[in-house]
């Protein structure tokens, strides 16, 4: 039987944050220089295609944060962060085996060095990136400077909310450090969704959605910043993709519901929007009990009758780090998501992501893949296509 880590994973570090027991890998030295592999199973959304897409993110961030040279007397004491990540989903990850991220340097210069990291499940590639670190102060005193504000109020509702929920957000604590304790997975971080901006407008590009997230626990200061960079890359995957169905009012967890059945209450919204972790799964009747999908099916109320997803995955991913030491990523950081195009079966989604002191710490950009079920003629006519242009490149051959 498949095992998901190649060793037996060690007993969860209570001194950690979650998401710092979740992102520790293995260097596998034995194998080849520059090779790390997980040593905790990976979180696999229900109904996902596969494992999580922050995690592949996250751990190829960590993988190369490890070949990075720490500051010493030799390179004049020089700090290297990363500032921006390219990345690409190949393949689906399976959660069921371990994954090996191959970390290549492929430049070491002065102000920049740059990393690809390629994770690879059974010889193939499933996922690679591409990312740049930058020597901290190598741009001078003297800096060019501009940025866009965080959203007014947003912080004065998130101190009011937390005034409210100060009990409830404690005892989520407590229980993640019972199961962490208990070996158990306690999740990653924590999500406040907020009403979408602009939800009346009839054009999905003006629409903006709202979140603020932050890690479990207390990230160690004895690990130093590089897990903050790690953690931030884990949530920017939070929900990201499916800003496309809910500017669009598109159903992606099963059919709308019958006219007969009562609505689930805001009470159930906001348990669910505090869920241990969320994720973007392609749309299935049988995936209503998705942590996400009373939420969505408040938000969808009055569109009994939108289009349904049959498929939606994370195509590419990018992360641009515009202050990497001025944020930590176990403090709130709010997160406002739009999209500016979709079409073709493809949709685009930028992220703007601020601390909670208001400074841009990154903005993000994905693509993805966004198919809806088709109607039975759309299906046949759609068949008949397939068939007749199966039958032509035949007779090409011939």
């Amino acid at each position: 039987m498949p095992s998901s880590t190649l060793i037996k994973p060690p007993a969860i570090d209570t001194s950690k944050s979650p998401i710092e027991n979740i992102l520790e890998l293995l260097p596998l030295r034995d194998i080849g220089p520059d090779i790390y592999t997980n040593i905790r199973p990976l979180w696999h959304p229900p109904g996902a295609r596969g494992i999580y897409g922050g995690a592949a993110i996250a751990q190829c961030l960590a993988a190369a944060q490890l070949t990075i040279p720490p500051p010493t007397s030799a390179n004049n004491n020089a700090v290297f962060l990363v500032h921006s990540m390219h990345c690409y989903f190949v393949l689906a990850g399976d959660a069921s085996i371990p994954v090996l991220y191959h970390v290549e340097r492929v430049r070491e210069g002065k102000s920049f060095m740059t990393r690809t990291v390629q994770a690879r499940q059974r010889g193939k590639c499933i996922f690679t990136v591409t990312m740049s670190f930058v020597r901290e102060g190598s741009a001078g005193k003297k800096t060019v400077h501009h940025e866009c504000q965080m959203p007014e109020g947003v912080r004065a509702q998130l101190e009011a909310d937390e005034e409210d929920d100060k009990e409830s957000l404690v005892e989520l604590e407590n229980v993640s450090k019972e199961r962490a304790a208990n070996g158990e997975d306690s999740g990653a971080f924590l999500s406040r969704r907020i009403g979408i901006l602009n939800n009346d407008s009839p054009h999905p590009h003006l629409k903006r959605t709202r979140q603020w997230i932050r890690a479990r626990g207390h990230i160690s200061p004895s690990s130093g910043h590089e897990p903050h960079l790690s953690a931030l890359a884990y949530m920017t995957d939070s929900n990201f993709i499916g800003t496309v169905s809910r500017v669009q009012n598109l159903w992606r967890f099963g059919r709308p519901p019958s006219k007969n059945a009562p609505p689930p209450t805001p009470r159930a919204s906001a348990e669910a929007s505090s869920n241990n972790q969320t994720s973007d799964p392609p749309s299935s009747p049988s995936r209503s009990s998705h942590p996400i999908a009373e939420v969505e099916a408040i938000e969808n109320a009055a569109h009994p009758t939108a289009p349904v997803i049959g498929m939606m995955v994370s195509l590419d991913h990018t992360i641009y780090f515009h202050r990497p030491r001025d944020f930590r990523a176990d403090e709130w950081l709010f997160s406002e998501m739009e999209s500016p195009w979709a079409g073709d079966g493809r949709g685009v989604v930028f992220q703007r992501i601020w601390s909670r002191g208001g400074e841009l710490v990154a903005t993000c950009v994905q693509e993805g893949l966004v198919r809806l079920v088709q109607d039975e003629q759309g299906v046949r006519e759609e068949g008949e296509a397939d068939s007749e242009g199966r039958k032509r490149r035949r007779g090409s051959r011939l």
